[in-house]
């Protein structure tokens, strides 16, 4: 701030707030050329006397934008201030909450301020940093409450999650992927990870080190990169001060999965004029037929289907009654809502500053009976003791639970119960879900007329979704007590004491009944995780004339505990004794399962930073930590991470000015690692059931390794940070390569060993990454500001090495296929086995698809050679060529408009759920994929005459020609005495090789005479991958939002300094590629075990029954402060 005298000819005055409409004291706003000024007080105000109407006022303020007013002939002028993450002159933090200037750094460093993160209320504040941020990929596998998946730069291990470390305010908290429980067979509850405890309302910044560089000062926990969270403190403004947020959000679906409302459920699409004879002389539907392919539906026809009256079922008489379709998923979906309430109190004096808030969210779910809620009181303060020493704390309690967390995956899981109704019932009429005489004790599903309803095989989705019941509740107790003491002016110390607790108790309530565990099951656990780091930095900085010269040593001690406590039924046992009684005590004792788990673990650190800049244009940083883990043998728990980092501003060095605001270069080489989990060295037995007076223990199936070393990365990035013309154009690019070497998994052994795998330190990861970001100011004048930004960025990592012996690492299987990296290739590379062509040159039909004498497509299973080389081909890549993310923001006098757009390019997934639904003929995809050569003439000649769209390589790979009914092109089969035109055939020819290798056709299968006809619901192709393989691609409007700041001079009047009200929306745009229903977001897959090598309980890139309808919220916001 600068204070001065000036000739005043006439006073200007306004007020200066962030776009978002908060005011902001302590604005500098300065006459510019001269030495005059003022700054805002505590609502935001200025005074400020001018020469005249030429004078230019240049407002400046920490972390926003610098702009510059022409008075004009104005008195009042007002400003928003806008945030900007590349201001010449920005301060960001960095490792260990060291706080830089951004222009000194050689790395790539990201932040995303928080009301960007806020501007738009996410459940979970992970999902905003979604388009912001390049290099980092976010999915969600649900809805509120559901695990967020993050990623910086590709996967970097074979052994983990691959989640980043999320540190809060200096505090390392815990944040595993792996959340997936529940009791019962096939009941996968996702209870979310724990970094969704965090109040979005209470973040201050989150900062991204993506490089190794960046992070390395964390050690061993640093291979994944760090996410930086910084909150809100008091020192924001002077005084006492009170904050309300209140926002809600209704999200109201409007897209489900493609199934088709054609046809009835069962195996052939019957009239009234062709069904098979029964006693009824009507048709009948056969309600536990899984197909979709019966009679059609809304054409007048009548048939005997369930629900069936009590007339009915006493008198044993069924009538007959039209078919027609249902919207079920519609009519089963909630409208989900969500309401958030935040307030907070901050107070900043001379020496004592402080924030303390409390937020209260409530979910109501899209599935019925689900729900979420979480509380979370915060408090950060700092008192000053005296002009050397002040003592700070961020201490946060949040409280989180549901009294329902609905099951993911195949089984217990609603939604796969929805989409597995036929379109001619009413899901309304499975509301009451028990069946009549069998209360508590049997689920009233669907079945044909005759057979007994007790014997259902199908679940009621409004069953699992009220008698299902995972429950948890969470509470957690994180933060951080620390003390500065500011020794001289070139010296400080720091000492700060980190916690983290986690206390988790889940409980599961399985009613009898459930097809899975027809006996019900009950279940309760409780999850204890804690970990203590305590830390302390000396530093010395001082500047030598034109050198800057900094040094800083400390050390850290990290503790880890957790254990887990687990009394439940045995899955598929004999469940409860007394139905809907849940205590452990109605469970007969030989079905009671105890699991009890403990683990510890100590990681000893210390470490260096040294940073020397010259004249503020050429800086030089060089770190190292050692770090001692308490998780891996004695002759290998010890290992050191360097890293070397430095940048140019090339326009100091060169004298640069004009419209060169920024001409930076960066390079930086850092080493970082990943140690193991605990209890990974020394085998214990296990223990098992009684056996007589004593019971029966057996070794591990996986053999451990005493010898483990820590997994180790080599990374290296360069880079460039551009600004041109005031700053108003900014652009950065990042180049990285990695190694990741030395890689934990488990290999094969032989069965002689006793063991099934055993734990090795083997493997290469190569990673190669771009990314890039421009920004512009396109608009700044006196009312009107517009500033729009781009993020890219692309990533590629290769499996190098692996184990001597092992040519592939597979991460998940699919029929026939699944993601298998063999040597040299890219990680998540998905495989499928070979449709079998005819392999003769000399025959006319080389190429041709070979079909069985049953009509049916020839497959080669093989997916590898002898030498252990992949001939599977590569149908896809589940990691995206590259992703694109764009925002702008936009301000008008009071008005202000952002949106955050955001697309994937590339990729592919796998489909379970429409592999199901394809191979039971529910999806419109699988209807509209057939050809209907009714009307080309001569279908044998037609086909050949377009062989590159039908029996190529270049081809479809799956093709089939016909439909289900004559209508759809079907052509005639007879089964049981009927015919009905419900036939399809593949195109290809019969026929084998003689003992020469020559093909010898024996019948065209083009429709023709020879042509194998069969049944429109007999022909999926289970066994390839690709049938259920879909692309990507997706661009989402991921949110936007709509402001509108009241002008301070009305509000004063009722004691208010602020008041805001936001119109916004998330996903209102989505297009996919596929257009098939499904979120490619949303493709992950929850089991309850950590899967293949990946020690990860998500399977990415494919998705099984993870489908909640696509939604469009709308929401509103009340911000207000006085």
């Amino acid at each position: 701030m600068f204070f001065g005298v000036a000739h005043a000819q006439q006073e200007i005055t306004g007020v200066v707030s962030s776009v978002e409409g908060e005011l902001l004291p302590g604005v500098s706003v300065v006459l510019k050329g001269t030495i005059t000024g003022v700054s805002t007080d505590f609502d935001g105000n200025y005074s400020i006397q001018v020469p005249g109407n030429d004078a230019v006022l240049v407002f400046s303020y920490l972390g926003m934008t610098t702009q510059e007013v022409v008075v004009g002939n104005r008195t009042t002028i007002n400003v928003a201030m806008v945030t900007s993450s590349e201001a010449l002159d920005e301060v960001v933090v960095t490792a260990l909450g060291i706080s830089r200037e951004k222009k000194s750094l050689g790395y790539s460093v990201s932040e995303v301020s928080g009301d960007a993160i806020d501007n738009v209320p996410q459940e979970n504040a992970m999902n905003a940093l979604s388009g912001k941020v390049s290099g980092v990929a976010i999915n969600s596998t649900g809805g509120p409450g559901s695990t967020v998946n993050i990623n910086i730069r590709g996967a970097s291990s074979l052994s983990s999650d691959n989640q980043p470390l999320f540190v809060i305010d200096g505090t390392p908290v815990i944040s595993s992927v792996n959340n997936i429980g529940g009791v019962g067979s096939d009941n996968k509850a996702d209870y979310g990870n724990a970094i969704s405890d965090i109040n979005a309302d209470d973040i201050a910044s989150m900062t991204v080190l993506k490089g190794a560089s960046a992070a390395a000062l964390y050690g061993s926990r640093a291979a994944n990169g760090v996410i930086l969270i910084t909150t809100k403190s008091g020192k924001s403004k002077k005084g006492l001060g009170v904050t309300i947020n209140s926002s809600s959000v209704f999200d109201i679906p409007y897209r489900y999965l493609d199934t088709h409302t054609q046809f009835a459920a069962g195996s052939r699409p019957y009239t009234e004029d062709n069904f098979p004879s029964n006693s009824y002389g009507a048709i009948i539907i056969g309600e536990t037929s899984s197909a979709w392919a019966g009679p059609a539906l809304d054409q007048g026809i009548k048939a005997i289907h369930w629900p069936y009256t009590q007339q009915e079922i006493s008198s044993g008489v069924p009538v007959a009654r039209e078919l027609k379709s249902y919207d079920n998923p519609a009519n089963f979906f909630n409208t989900a809502i969500t309401t958030t309430n935040n307030i907070s109190i901050q107070d900043n004096t001379e020496r004592i500053n402080y924030r303390l808030s409390y937020s209260d969210l409530k979910n109501k779910g899209f599935i019925p009976n689900s729900d979420l809620n979480k509380h979370s009181i915060s408090l950060n303060s700092s008192l000053k003791l005296n002009e050397k020493i002040t003592v700070s704390s961020s201490l946060n309690y949040t409280k989180s639970g549901a009294d329902n967390r609905p099951a993911t995956n195949r089984g217990a899981n609603p939604i796969q119960a929805l989409y597995e109704i036929a379109p001619h019932i009413d899901v309304r009429e499975m509301r009451d879900y028990w069946l009549p005489g069998y209360e508590g004790l049997l689920q009233n599903s669907p079945y044909t007329f005759g057979d007994d309803p007790t014997e259902t095989e199908w679940n009621n989705p409004y069953f699992l979704a009220n008698e299902v019941n995972n429950g948890f509740e969470r509470n957690r107790f994180y933060g951080n007590v620390k003390g500065d003491w500011q020794i001289t002016d070139e010296f400080s110390a720091m000492l700060r004491y980190n916690f983290d607790e986690i206390n988790e108790s889940r409980e599961t309530k399985m009613s009898k009944g459930y097809t899975g565990d027809i006996n019900g099951a009950y279940g309760i656990q409780d999850i204890l995780s804690n970990e203590i780091n305590v830390d302390f930095l000396l530093t010395y900085a001082k500047r030598f004339n034109d050198w800057d010269f900094s040094v800083s040593a400390g050390g850290n001690k990290r503790t880890a505990k957790s254990s887990s406590v687990s009394n439940s039924t045995i899955n598929r046992g004999s469940g409860i004794l007394a139905p809907g009684l849940f205590t452990l005590s109605n469970i007969a004792p030989d079905n009671l399962n105890y699991v009890s788990i403990k683990s510890e673990r100590q990681v000893n650190s210390l470490y260096g930073l040294v940073s020397i800049g010259f004249k503020d244009m050429f800086y030089i940083d060089a770190t190292g930590r050692n770090d001692w883990s308490s998780t891996l043998p004695d002759n290998n728990n010890s290992y050191f991470y360097p890293s070397i980092s430095s940048s140019l501003l090339v326009n100091k060095a060169l004298g640069l000015g004009g419209a060169v605001s920024l001409i930076k270069l960066r390079a930086g080489y850092a080493e970082v690692g990943n140690d193991t989990f605990a209890y990974n060295l020394q085998p214990v037995l296990n223990s098992g059931t009684s056996w007589g007076n004593g019971s029966l223990l057996s070794v591990p199936e996986t053999l451990l390794n005493p010898d483990l070393k820590s997994e180790s990365q080599n990374s290296w990035e360069v880079g460039t940070d551009l600004a041109f013309f005031n700053n108003r154009l900014r652009m950065d690019f990042t180049y990285y390569e990695s190694d990741n070497k030395d890689q934990i998994f488990p290999v094969d052994t032989p069965v002689s060993s006793g063991f099934g795998s055993r734990f090795i330190n083997a493997g290469l990861l190569t990673s190669t990454g771009i990314e890039a970001g421009l920004n512009a100011t396109l608009i700044n004048n006196d009312d009107f500001r517009w500033d729009m930004g781009f993020v890219y960025g692309r990533n590629r990592t290769r499996v190098m090495e692996l184990a001597d012996g092992m040519n592939s690492i597979t991460l998940w299987t699919d029929a026939k296929g699944g993601a298998i990296t063999w040597l040299g290739e890219e990680i998540g590379n998905i495989v499928d086995r070979a449709l079998v062509r005819v392999d003769d040159p000399n025959s006319p039909y080389n190429g041709w698809p070979i079909i069985d004498d049953e009509g049916f497509e020839d497959s080669d299973s093989t997916l590898e050679d002898e030498n252990g080389n992949r001939v599977a081909p590569i149908i896809g890549n589940f990691n995206p060529d590259f992703t694109l993310g764009m925002t702008t923001t936009a301000s008008y006098k009071n008005w202000s408009i952002s949106m955050n757009f955001d697309w994937r390019k590339g990729g592919q997934f796998v489909s379970q759920t429409h592999r199901y639904g394809e191979s039971d003929m529910h999806t419109q995809r699988w209807l509209d994929g057939l050809n209907d050569f009714s009307d080309v003439g001569d279908v044998p000649t037609y086909i050949k005459n377009n062989a590159d769209q039908y029996l190529s390589e270049d081809g479809d790979f799956y093709v089939l020609v016909g439909g289900p009914t004559a209508e759809a092109g079907g052509y005639p089969v007879t089964e049981g005495g009927i015919t009905l035109n419900d036939g399809v055939f593949m195109p290809g020819v019969q026929g084998e090789y003689d003992d020469d290798g020559n093909f010898v056709a024996t019948a065209e299968n083009l429709g023709g005479e020879g042509t194998v006809y069969t049944r429109y619901q007999d022909h999926y192709g289970w066994d390839f991958t690709r049938n259920a393989t879909f692309d990507a691609d997706f661009i989402k409007l991921r949110d936007i939002s709509i402001t509108y700041s009241v002008p301070s001079k009305m509000i004063q009047k009722i004691g208010l300094q602020n008041l805001a009200i936001s119109l916004f929306s998330r996903n209102i745009i989505l297009w996919t590629k596929a257009d098939i229903g499904i979120d490619p977001e949303m493709a992950f897959q929850q089991e309850a075990t950590t899967q293949g090598s990946s020690g990860i309980q998500f399977k990415q890139g494919i998705e099984r029954f993870n489908v909640n309808p696509w939604a469009i919220p709308v929401g509103f916001k009340l911000n207000l402060s006085f």
